[in-house]
């Protein structure tokens, strides 16, 4: 393995998916599987054992969910990220995952190569929302409740730059991309994320983008 692999744990309580994902997953140079458990209860202690970057986190498992697995994981000082792997494309459970601190999500049914690159994208501190699953949430956060009065305050509490860049991440798209939109150096966009993080009171990304979402919604 090279020193820049993404070090990944599984969590799942089908072994059928666990080993398939560990075939699929093993012989790929950017990511190391360093250990599977199957169950939300056992998260914790394997991710004290085991230090990966990732938690590839089932949804739905028999004792603890992976919607309570990664609230109790993101409440641990300096979490790894959490990316839902689900067999649900339209379940609100995963609006509630990704508010429990999910750093993104995506479909068991997804090819292997989108699997990779949602692995190393939340990873390297970014968010993995595909655009058919970002519709699906603007849907599902429009038919939910809109963002509370400290919420609205906090979003109106941004400098006019800051708001654009967390406009930006509520499209989805990568720090890359919105250096180019919005004609900064990438190092730029970081810092206005670390700060939007920040003022924002929130745990990632697609938690900027929900904020926005429902803003909009709400407007």
């Amino acid at each position: 393995m090279t020193e820049s692999a993404a070090r990944v744990l599984l969590v799942d309580d089908d072994p059928l998916v666990r080993s398939g994902l560990q075939l699929m997953l093993g012989g790929n140079s950017a990511i190391e599987v360093v250990a599977e458990v199957d169950d939300g209860d056992a998260v914790l202690a394997a991710v004290d054992l085991h230090h990966p970057d990732v938690v590839l986190m089932d949804i739905r498992m028999n004792n603890v969910d992976g919607i309570a697995a990664t609230r109790l994981l993101r409440g641990q000082p300096s979490p790894p990220a959490v990316l839902i792997l689900t067999t649900f494309d339209a379940d609100d459970l995963v609006l509630s995952a990704l508010r429990a601190g999910a750093s993104g999500f995506l479909l068991k049914s997804s090819p292997p190569e989108d699997i990779v690159r949602a692995i190393t994208t939340v990873a390297s501190g970014e968010s993995w929302l595909s655009p058919t699953i970002a519709r699906q949430l603007i849907g599902l956060v429009a038919a939910g409740p809109q963002v509370d009065d400290a919420a609205s305050a906090r979003l109106a509490s941004l400098s006019p730059r800051e708001r654009e860049v967390a406009d930006a991440v509520g499209q989805g798209i990568s720090n890359q991309e919105i250096a180019q939109q919005l004609h900064m150096s990438v190092a730029t966009v970081k810092a206005h994320v670390s700060r939007l993080l920040e003022k924002l009171e929130v745990d990632n990304r697609v938690q900027i983008a929900l904020l926005i979402q429902g803003s909009a919604d709400g407007s």
